[in-house]
């Protein structure tokens, strides 16, 4: 999972993919972080992301990092019950504490992907299984 976090902290700004019915949906995130041997991600749970993430769990994430070397990243999301995660989350984050809050009402939700695959792929070539 390192190298995948790794890959992530690199290229910065990441897109995850998500289907609404039958239509594709991306978008830029770039919260990310590796705890307890997962990569965990996280989305607002007033978002459609959350909805189409809870609607259909198969995702998946596109990266790219300067070098021009680029991450596929796919998988289900599984979100987190334990709320250490989103606390963890919004202490990388602090900005974010305006957002998720008692106050508003918004809660961070945390997923890392299961059953996933990641593969670095170069510009030219095969690529590299990072999973």
């Amino acid at each position: 999972m390192s190298k995948v976090n790794d890959f992530l902290n690199e290229a910065g700004v990441f897109f995850l993919a998500t289907c609404d019915g039958d239509r594709p949906r991306i978008r830029p995130l770039g919260l990310h972080f590796e705890a307890d041997g997962k990569v965990l991600f996280g989305v607002g749970d007033f978002k459609e992301v959350y909805r189409q993430l809870k609607a259909d769990p198969y995702t998946e994430i596109a990266a790219c990092k300067p070098d021009g070397h680029w991450l596929r990243y796919s998988g289900k999301a599984v979100f987190e019950t334990d709320p250490k995660y989103a606390e963890q989350a919004l202490e990388m984050s602090p900005g974010l504490r305006d957002i998720y809050n008692d106050r508003t009402g918004n809660k961070m939700m945390i997923f890392h992907l299961e059953d996933a695959q990641a593969r670095d792929i170069p510009v030219m070539g095969e690529g590299e299984d990072l999973l």
